[in-house]
């Protein structure tokens, strides 16, 4: 890989568990953003769709785009609703970027300072 990855980054995408990849996609263009918000995006049956390359940066948390991986799973509008799946799914990512990314910090989006979201709803450090 031709970056320094520092962080590995928990999301959610703050919605109803019924939205559509291809729907969130079609937010973040709305926007006028570049690139995706997440490397990678877990429905709630589990399925993963990776939406960067991770040689590339992804729009997850503003001035840590560069030294990190993003991942986030549909839901976490109101609460922690994450299916067995998407945890599965997470713990799966997690697992294989480690392997190759031993050093790597994991985080949640609401763990950078200054950040004042409540993303993820869960502790991300957990998946571990």
């Amino acid at each position: 890989m031709n970056r320094e990855i520092k962080y590995i980054v928990f999301h959610c995408t703050a919605t109803e568990q019924t939205a559509k990849v291809e729907n969130i996609i079609k937010y973040w263009k709305r926007k006028g953003w570049k690139r995706n918000g997440y490397h990678f995006i877990i429905e709630p049956c589990g399925n993963v769709t990776q939406l960067e390359p991770l040689e590339t940066y992804a729009n997850g948390v503003r001035g840590h785009n560069h030294h990190s991986i993003h991942i986030s799973y549909i839901g976490g509008k109101d609460i922690d609703d994450r299916t067995p799946e998407q945890i599965t799914s997470q713990k799966a990512i997690l697992k294989t970027l480690l392997a190759f990314l031993p050093n790597a910090e994991i985080m949640g989006h609401r763990d950078f300072e200054g950040v004042r979201k409540s993303c993820p709803r869960f502790e991300a450090k957990e998946l571990i």
